[in-house]
């Protein structure tokens, strides 16, 4: 691990900035999706019309006859369509890359992020259903089949997407590993009552099926954390994930499982480790600063 030097620090700040102001530009561009227009009215009433609102899907609503109250509606859209446009066009213009860094790597497509080069498994949770009751979890699963249908794709598909050599292991469902032995895991909570499992995450014909796995709970209650991170070139991209402390407390739990494989045991202590330590590395730099 390198901490950035003062200038790239400056510049990384900096461009975390106008990323996150194209994010907001972008979620603000996604309210007023589709269009307004005002479709003629019948023959028989020649000087009526109607204020239809239309979808990116081709979808069309009708909002009403032409009133006062609808024509403040459509230029109100119509101004916010345009000013969302430019707002978007000046941070997708100001934006470059951030300081390039070797400490990793990430890529933004169809939602999940991605890595590189060979590390240690990562578990990437899917299957995010909260333990708070049957009813949730079954809603959970609902969204996220939502979301892989919105891409059309698979889980797999999905990560295919962002590096082609991945393949499920043919002993191991729940995992896939790519041609460098980057793992990826879904897992779930453990089974409550008559609760599903197992549960396959789409009906492609090849994709994962979902691991029950101990104490999930704890990482799918965690409280959320997201950073922008930095690929090796410079790009940049939202990481949304575990919370660090939790990370670390959980896998210390598990390198405390006399019948877990040692291997896996010394590994996450390394990772906790690791983990502790930038945690550790970031707040004695925001206290140098007096942020904290």
């Amino acid at each position: 691990m390198q901490d950035l030097q003062p200038s790239a620090a400056r510049q990384y700040i900096d461009a975390v900035s106008t990323f996150e102001a194209l994010e907001e530009a972008r979620d603000e561009g996604a309210q007023v999706r589709g269009g307004m227009y005002w479709h003629a009215g019948p023959a028989s009433s020649p000087q009526s019309s109607y204020l239809i609102r239309t979808t990116p899907a081709g979808a069309e609503t009708s909002l009403g006859l032409r009133t006062p109250e609808t024509e403040a509606i459509y230029e109100r859209f119509m101004q916010r369509k345009q000013e969302s446009a430019e707002r978007f066009g000046r941070a997708q213009g100001r934006i470059g890359p951030a300081p390039a860094t070797e400490s990793c790597a990430a890529r933004r497509q169809g939602g999940p992020a991605g890595g590189g080069a060979a590390q240690p498994s990562v578990d990437h949770r899917a299957e995010s259903a909260l333990s708070r009751g049957r009813n949730a979890c079954a809603l959970r699963r609902l969204q996220f089949a939502t979301q892989l249908a919105r891409v059309d794709s698979s889980m797999l598909g999905v990560l295919k997407k962002v590096d082609s050599t991945f393949r499920l292991r043919k002993s191991q469902l729940y995992t896939a590993v790519n041609k460098d032995g980057f793992e990826v895991d879904i897992i779930r909570r453990e089974r409550v009552a008559d609760d599903p499992h197992p549960i396959k995450l789409s009906d492609a014909e090849e994709d994962f099926w979902v691991a029950q796995a101990r104490r999930a709970n704890v990482l799918l209650d965690a409280p959320p954390f997201s950073a922008v991170i930095v690929a090796s070139n410079g790009a940049m991209a939202r990481m949304h994930t575990v919370h660090p402390a939790t990370f670390v407390a959980f896998k210390r739990w598990m390198a405390g499982l006399r019948e877990r494989e040692a291997i896996k045991r010394r590994r996450d202590v390394l990772q906790a480790d690791v983990v502790q330590a930038l945690v550790d590395g970031v707040l004695a730099s925001m206290s140098a600063f007096g942020y904290v």
